[in-house]
């Protein structure tokens, strides 16, 4: 590419080769990152949108997984305040399916596991005089209440990215790995752009295979190699329908086949309904929700809400394929969140593939993933990314609301909702974003559901957006807001806006 040969060559912008990025060059290896498409444009954008430490996988006597995962919430609420938001989630009683015992007891090693210490413990409510309860039918009597958190899956990616590119990290969105042989003490590999037809050569001592459900198939046909431990492709889907009851709390609903599915708040006005888990063949980048999940989740949430969900209620549909450890035993729904790292020396070259994960331990695992490479490269770091804050995330202790309220103290000519909407999303970087602006008209055209210029071209000034996919459902979730025609004359002003201003390389 330029000659230099670099530390770390990660394959995959998703969360976990975004958090190897983050965490390698904090501690001072050079790192080159490609992604085949936008950051975080499969896997790590189609989750729940939840840091949580997984409550149903106590069933599962994966103690250890959950302990992590409940730590690292708490990590995560500390290092991106304004992104990663408590939310109170409230699982009505179903004695047929899991006895009120069993359920208390998990949340009480729920409650005591991981080092809790800023989020409301659980409870017992009785529906028929709780806010809790207005909103299902009334043959439910009682439920259980805990807390966990919500998290913009996509942003998460990009703000790790975004860390790593500010301590000197390469980051190539949109260009493929092509393939990588071993030539002496190094890996000699070739990316291509998808806007230029000419490959590049790149040089790294270690490769990250961060490619998630891209991961075996990159071993296989682009390394020539294989893995020792089997993967299974696993598609989950979600839906959003118009919000479908009031209150800031989400629903845990279990079902007779012994899942659950969770009704979430999201974007203001919506309900967010998933999961499914189903086993997946094919390309993970063409995976779709089919009529039969769309149909499983609503009607898994009108078994408990007073008003139903139907099919033809639904404003978005995703879908997302993840690649988690296999043991065929065991139905899709049952198989593990836990993660695992390949490590394979050839000739002396380190080869490390991320197998299995999950959004919330994600930070873990990269920090897990540096360990394990320093030594073999010759160098030596202290961990140093469960203190430091995500960038936006340095707030000072300030919640989103008083971020917000400090946004239009000197801007009393911005919206409330506007600038609520920016410290969420941007943090103490909204500062940034309206660095300049002193009027409202300094924000530019509004381009539709409350996307102006200045954002839209922050955006792909500083976080790598190109297409109205990258701003509309991954920077930001206003393609929900969006009519086709504005979503059209968003492309067009994007069109011209790169002529004029170039993106970050």
């Amino acid at each position: 590419m330029d000659g230099k040969l670099y530390d770390l060559l990660i394959i995959g912008g998703g969360i976990n080769g975004a958090g190897v990025a983050r965490d390698a060059a904090g501690r001072g290896l050079s790192v080159i990152l490609c992604e085949q498409d936008d950051l975080g444009a499969f896997t790590s954008s189609a989750s729940t949108k939840l840091i949580h430490g997984g409550l149903r996988y106590l069933e599962h006597y994966a103690f250890r997984l959950v302990r992590e995962s409940l730590a690292e919430r708490e990590i995560l609420l500390r290092i991106a305040p304004h992104l990663v938001q408590p939310l109170r989630f409230v699982m009505p009683e179903a004695r047929l399916l899991r006895p009120a015992w069993l359920i208390r007891l998990g949340l009480l090693l729920y409650d005591r596991m991981g080092g809790r210490r800023t989020l409301e413990g659980s409870a017992r409510v009785d529906l028929a005089d709780h806010p809790y309860g207005r909103a299902l039918k009334g043959d439910v009597a009682r439920a259980f209440v805990y807390s966990d958190c919500t998290v913009d899956d996509s942003r998460l990616v990009v703000l790790n990215t975004l860390d790593a590119a500010e301590r000197g990290a390469v980051i190539l969105p949109r260009t493929a790995f092509v393939s990588a042989e071993k030539v002496r003490d190094r890996w000699r590999a070739v990316v291509r752009p998808a806007s230029d037809d000419s490959p590049m050569a790149v040089e790294s001592r270690a490769i990250v295979n961060a490619g998630g459900p891209w991961a075996a198939q990159i071993l296989a046909q682009r390394l020539g190699l294989g893995t020792r431990r089997a993967s299974r492709l696993v598609k989950g889907s979600h839906i959003v329908v118009p919000r479908a009851y009031e209150g800031r709390h989400a629903y845990v609903f279990q079902n007779a086949d012994r899942r659950i599915v969770f009704a979430i708040p999201y974007a203001g006005d919506f309900t967010l309904i998933g999961t499914t888990d189903v086993d997946f063949e094919g390309d993970p980048a063409s995976a779709t929700i089919s009529t039969e999940e769309i149909e499983y989740l609503c009607r898994s949430v009108s078994a408990y809400l007073a008003a139903p969900v139907a099919p033809d209620k639904v404003v978005w549909r995703y879908a997302g394929v993840r690649a988690l450890i296999d043991d065929p035993a065991l139905p899709a729904s049952e198989a593990s969140r836990d993660y695992g790292l390949d490590l394979a020396e050839v000739a002396g070259a380190p080869l490390l593939s991320i197998l299995g994960g999950k959004l919330t331990t994600y930070r873990k695992l990269a920090e897990q993933a540096v360990d394990r490479l320093l030594p073999l490269l010759g160098r030596s770091g202290a961990a140093w990314t469960a203190s430091t804050p995500l960038p936006g995330g340095d707030t000072a202790g300030r919640d989103v609301a008083a971020l917000a309220r400090a946004l239009t103290a000197t801007r009393p000519w911005l919206p409330a909702e506007l600038a609520h909407r920016y410290a969420a999303a941007y943090g103490t970087r909204a500062e940034r974003l309206l660095g300049g602006i002193t009027a409202a008209r300094d924000l530019g055209s509004h381009l539709g559901g409350g996307l102006f210029e200045c954002e839209a071209r922050y955006l792909m000034r500083e976080e790598w957006a190109r297409t109205p996919d990258d701003i509309l459902w991954r920077r930001t979730k206003l393609g929900l807001r969006l009519s086709p025609n504005e979503r059209n004359a968003l492309a067009d002003w994007m069109a011209g806006e790169r002529v004029s201003s170039p993106a970050r390389p």
